[in-house]
């Protein structure tokens, strides 16, 4: 019996279901998103505290003037003088009437105000204590995220073998909304960071569904190395774009704005998702993956982590700590704060696209290794500048050293499960998550207080040299030996096609129609 003509659109859906490349644009859409939103927050938390505390301060400056002013009336009477425009106050005691007892301020009795009143210092001078006890508030703020995605990270893992990458996919849009509209409305520290906490489990539920998801449709090792260049580079736009973006739009138009436009992206990549992904429907993996335990187990996999957790580690004490070194060494106004990361995510951008392809002609333990020197050297250099231009040369380097690891080492995650262990995705990339997490949690909750034992150039000190000293340890990964049962598969060609067993498979999961299910299920 023929079917009935279908319109144009519905056409385009089922045809569009079927390409690999509009999966990789829902996750470069959900990856954007995720990291606007972990980077527009990192110039306007400082300076939205700092400027509540300036409120606070103000108000309680006005409130102790009204007893003062009220009290000096009881004693003293003015004259004032049409002639040169000042006030001579008069005291009631006849004894203290001399130089002392009478005081001329241009324009009113300013002299009867609070010291604090009259200080017009700069503002940064002002909140110096301030900004330095800050460091640890905002550092744990900062970790929120990362430590409950590393929380969270473990169970969707496991979770993705099940039932699919669909589900948790649309699940962590609908937390991703969520947190960004309590983002946008919140108006306290204790918001803030429920807002904050919550990103991070949508966080964890669209990297690892959409990491695994790619890695599981892209089954040869250039395309995927190519893929997930391309999906870091939506990581890489995000954070680009999202600390000068939440800066300027800060300054200019208002703390909720950024967060309302974000929220807004939410839902077009939560469209995107019900169009293509179908989230409702439940696609477990035909083979049972490797436990997350055993792959913990794998040093060639603890290795790959540890790269990206301290390459990472490194970017993540810069954003809890060189805004408040700027407003502290060099009185930077708002906008400076989030234009100061723009070479880095620049840089980064564009080397995640770039050694998404050469890494693999070049080596990617080779690749990861100079990242990491790099990141090293970069981090000692930053304590050195003097003004935001001085800024512009170390962080280029931090985000072309970040773009090497992160582009090496998240297709290295997938060809270590295919050359050792069962070619399933969700819980090694779940791994890489959480290395990714440990980062971005250690990193800036312990930034903060060593910034105020030991000092900001002395932290880079610290966490650039951990960043050499770990390099080396990538040299192992140049030639990473398989496990007993899959030498016989290896031995037929090269590494990566070990999941050529699997692909046929893998190809009746797409498109994601009830057609392709019926042409399934009759074979």
């Amino acid at each position: 019996m023929p079917r009935p003509m279908e319109c144009v659109p519905w056409i385009w859906l089922r045809e569009g279901r079927e390409s690999r490349k509009l999966v990789l644009l829902v996750v470069f859409v959900a990856l954007l998103v995720d990291n606007m939103l972990l980077t527009v927050v990192v110039p306007i938390v400082p300076s939205f505290l700092f400027t509540n505390y300036k409120n606070a301060s103000h108000s309680a400056v006005l409130q102790s003037m009204v007893p003062m002013v009220v009290s000096t009336a009881a004693s003293e009477s003015t004259v004032f003088s049409y002639y040169n425009n000042t006030t001579l106050v008069i005291s009631d005691y006849t004894d203290n009437m001399d130089s002392n007892s009478t005081s001329e301020t241009q324009g009113g009795n300013a002299s009867h105000l609070p010291e604090a009143a009259l200080i017009s210092g700069d503002d940064c001078a002002e909140g110096a204590d301030f900004l330095t006890k800050e460091n640890t508030r905002v550092g744990l703020l900062f970790a929120s995220k990362a430590l409950m995605q590393l929380i969270a990270n473990p169970f969707v893992g496991p979770l993705t073998n099940r039932i699919g990458y669909h589900i948790p996919m649309f699940l962590g849009f609908i937390i991703m909304f969520l947190s960004t509209l309590l983002f946008a409305f919140s108006s306290t520290y204790d918001l803030l960071f429920v807002a904050r906490a919550l990103q991070g489990i949508g966080s964890a539920c669209s990297s690892v569904a959409g990491l695994g998801m790619l890695a599981s449709v892209y089954t040869d090792d250039d395309e995927r190395g190519n893929a997930m260049g391309i999906a870091l580079g939506g990581l890489a736009l995000g954070v680009l774009v999202g600390a000068p973006f939440g800066s300027v739009m800060y300054e200019f138009v208002g703390k909720s704005s950024p967060f309302l436009i974000l929220a807004f992206l939410a839902l077009l990549d939560g469209a995107l998702q019900l169009c293509i992904l179908q989230p409702s429907k439940i696609s477990p993996e035909s083979t049972k993956g490797t436990p997350l335990l055993t792959l913990l187990w794998d040093p060639y996999i603890l290795i790959a982590a540890g790269s990206i957790c301290f390459a990472n580690m490194g970017v993540a004490i810069l954003e809890a700590t060189l805004p408040i070194w700027m407003m502290q060494t060099m009185c930077s106004p708002e906008w400076q704060l989030g234009v100061a990361f723009l070479p880095a995510s620049v840089s980064y951008l564009i080397c995640t696209n770039l050694f998404g392809i050469l890494a693999n002609k070049i080596g990617r333990w080779l690749c990861s290794l100079i990242g990491m020197v790099l990141v090293g050297i970069s981090l000692l250099c930053i304590p050195l500048a003097q003004n935001i231009y001085g800024l512009i040369g170390p962080n280029s380097g931090v985000g072309i050293a970040l773009g090497m690891v992160d582009s090496s080492m998240m297709p290295i995650m997938g060809y270590l499960v295919d050359l050792r262990h069962t070619s399933v995705y969700g819980s090694v990339y779940a791994i890489a998550d959480v290395a990714f997490c440990m980062g971005f949690a250690v990193g800036p909750s312990t930034g903060g207080a060593l910034v105020r034992a030991i000092g900001f150039p002395w932290l880079m000190v610290v966490i650039g040299g951990i960043n050499l000293l770990y390099a080396p340890f990538c040299w192992f990964l140049r030639s990473p030996p398989a496990k007993e049962e899959k030498i016989a598969i290896l031995s037929e060609g090269c590494a990566m096609q070990t999941k050529s067993y699997t692909t046929q498979k893998v190809l009746r999961d797409f498109p994601l129609t009830d057609i392709s299910d019926e042409e399934v299920e009759s074979e």
